[in-house]
Parts: C-alpha cells; structure tokens; sequence
C-alpha cells in the first residue's frame, strides 16, 4: 500500500536506529516512501533496514542506510550530499537523533553530561537541519516549480518535558525547550524556501524497555517528587494524564506524518503536543 503524500518522497530520518526512528522507517516505507535512515550505531541501522524488510510485504522499499555523527558539520554535510546523489532529491526531514543525559536533580548534574546533552540535542539537530534546508532550498531554486507553495517539511523532536520542566532531567529539558525555540525562527527564515519546520512533543509513550527504564531512573534519582518504587513512579505519571493511559509509539508516528505530508500545508512553526492532555494549558 501506498500513500500519494508520501509515495516516492524521499524522507531523512536521524536517530534511525532507536525504537522510535525504527518504527518511522517502518511507517514511511509501508507508505511508499524512500528512506534515508542515519545514525551513529551501525548494528541498529542493520537492525532497522532487516525490520523494514520483513515489514513491506511484497514488495522491495527503498531504504538506504548512513552512518553520521549529527554532531560534526562535516560528516553531516557529506551524508546529505550522498543521499541527495543516491535518491536525487530529498523531501522531508525527522530531525529526531537526541540523547536523554543523566536523571539526577540540579545539585547533583554533571556539567560534562550536560554539555553532551546540549551539544547532540540542540546543536547537532541544528547541523543537520541546516544542511538539509541548504539542499531543499537549492533543490527549490533549480526546481521553480509553483505549483506547491512549500513542498519541503521537517519536523523536529522536541518533548513535553519542555512544557512541564521534568524534575531531575534539567539537560534534556532545556536542550527540548531550545528546540521549541529553533523551529519557530528556523520556520520563518525558510519559508521563503519553499521549507515548513514544525515540531512534534510527546511524553508518556510505552510500554516497553524506555519506559520501564526511566521509570526507576527516576525513582532512584532521590528527587523529592518521585516514589523510590518504579512501579509508583509509573502508577502517578498515568495517573496525571487526564486519557488515563499511555501513548503509543504509533501514535507519535502518525502525528510526525501529519505534519510532514501536505494536511499540514499551512502549518509551520508549530508544535504539535502528544501526551493525552497532560500538559493541557501549559505554554513554552
């Protein structure tokens, strides 16, 4: 099956290897669409491209894949170069690539972890962002097509933890509060690019090996405002959603591909929250 929003567009993904980048190449590949999946970990870029195999039944995706340290303007610029040669063009971007640093309150944070949460977090989306748009914006020039006012999209993964200021998560917090602020003046420099920048929030997605990880991750933090018990830990985090459940990684992925396609044609500079009300009021 495919989708016309997505049949033979071409779309980056970062961070391919996670559970999250993996279930997107998924996604996209069922679709029609041709994958340029990246990431720093070679074993879990084979892991993806076998998943993706085994998921298209019948039929043979288009997915390639690059190892890149979004870190290091040169290994980002010569893996965008390579998959616009191999595909010839690039449509769509998920910035997603992130890193979670350290769950410890303020007076106990190591700065070094704290540098390297910043520095894959918000410089290195801002790297692969930039080298991108640089492509999708030349590709417009040579193009000077009309007909499709924006046809270029990224969407950035930022988090409610930005919104909600997550105790003892004080790097990952503000590197996703930084990236709130990123797509909104990155999406108004390119839109006269023919670029849409939008962002994408979740929180609260499981169950599987992340959640239940971060959960004791937090309940041995010694931060105040959780339970020493995972189990309590997870019990109050759902209990303050007001869906009362977890979102699913699915769900996420739907809502990346809403504004990446064309339904969001006039949607840039936004943030799209996913978290089942629980940051319902609260703005960054």
């Amino acid at each position: 099956m495919s989708d016309q929003k997505f049949a033979a567009k071409t779309i980056i993904i970062t961070g391919a290897g996670g559970n999250f980048g993996r279930a997107g190449c998924i996604h996209f590949a069922k679709l029609g669409a041709r994958i340029a999946a990246m990431d720093n970990n070679d074993s879990a870029l084979l892991e993806t491209l076998r998943e993706v195999n085994a998921a298209v039944d019948g039929e043979a995706p288009v997915i390639q894949t690059y190892i890149c340290d979004v870190t290091d303007p040169k290994s980002v610029q010569e893996t965008v170069e390579k998959i616009s040669n191999d595909f010839g063009e690039i449509n769509m971007l998920w910035n997603n690539a992130g890193y979670q640093g350290q769950i410890k309150p303020t007076l106990e944070y190591d700065p070094v972890d704290f540098a390297r949460v910043m520095n894959i977090n918000v410089t290195g989306m801002f790297i692969v962002l930039q080298s991108v748009a640089k492509e999708m914006a030349s590709q417009k020039k040579a193009d000077g097509d009309t007909t499709v006012s924006h046809p270029f999209s990224i969407v950035n993964t930022a988090s409610v933890a930005a919104l909600r200021g997550t105790p003892a998560m004080v790097a990952y917090s503000s590197s996703k509060a930084a990236i709130l602020a990123m797509t909104v003046s990155s999406a108004k420099d390119l839109a006269p690019h023919g670029i849409r920048v939008n962002s994408i929030s979740p929180a609260l997605i499981g169950p599987g090996f992340m959640w239940t990880r971060q959960n004791e991750l937090h309940a041995a933090s010694g931060s105040p405002y959780f339970s020493s018990d995972p189990e309590q830990v997870a019990q109050a985090k759902v209990g303050g959603v007001p869906m009362k459940r977890l979102g699913s990684i699915d769900e996420v992925i739907k809502s990346v591909a809403y504004l990446l396609s064309d339904d969001s044609s006039y949607t840039t500079g936004t943030n799209l929250v996913v978290d089942g009300g629980l940051s319902a009021g609260l703005k960054a």
